[in-house]
């Protein structure tokens, strides 16, 4: 089966729809999927401990034309949680922390240790694949170690039968995602194109 995987959205309209229209134009067949961290939350990581009952507006940016764009299931990143914090609105509890699908396993990232220079440790994980995003750098790791590779877009990387975490990268700024074929068992970096690129 095809899967279409994006993360960290943080509520960029403009991006968003990049990848999503770059998604049906080169796999119009797969499953799209989020990682989490689909909006933006305002209120910094050190006010949220303090904060409490503010409303989902001042929390977060939430605008409909972003909203319309969120036709697809997703698991919730750091940011949800956060936002789920300061309001107490229970709308992000809904979605789930981590998602099973063919020979994969879908969780943020935010739940990993990262070291100084954003380099994760992997909680232990059954299936073969870890799919995350979080620190908006996508890569492939074997072994908790990213491995020395230059990603290619749009090309495909055949995985061995070995156990690996692949980072997304991010919609946000970057306009990355990625296309992973349970059944040829490869992923391909993917990143939609930018206005000022074509």
């Amino acid at each position: 089966m095809l899967y279409a995987l994006l993360g960290d959205l943080h509520s960029s309209i403009e991006d968003t729809k990049a990848v999503l229209d770059h998604i049906q134009q080169s796999a119009k067949d797969a499953k799209v999927l989020g990682l989490g961290d689909l909006y933006e939350c305002t209120v910094s990581k050190k006010k949220a401990q303090t904060m409490s009952g503010i409303p989902l507006q001042k929390a977060a940016i939430v605008e409909n034309d972003f909203e319309n764009l969120l036709t697809f299931p997703s698991i919730r990143g750091n940011q949800e949680e956060r936002i789920t914090r300061v309001t107490g609105i229970e709308r992000f509890t809904e979605l789930p922390e981590t998602m099973e699908i063919d020979g994969a396993t879908l969780m943020h990232g935010h739940q990993f240790k990262w070291s100084v220079t954003w380099q994760p440790t992997f909680p232990p994980f059954k299936k073969s694949i870890l799919f995350f995003g979080h620190s908006h750098e996508s890569g492939l790791y074997h072994r908790n170690k990213k491995l020395p590779i230059r990603i290619r877009y749009g090309q495909p990387i055949a995985l061995q039968e070995k156990q690996y975490g692949i980072n997304v990268g991010s919609v946000v700024d970057h306009r990355e995602w990625c296309l992973y074929d349970s059944n040829k068992r490869t992923v391909t970096f993917m990143c939609a194109p930018s206005v000022e690129n074509g």
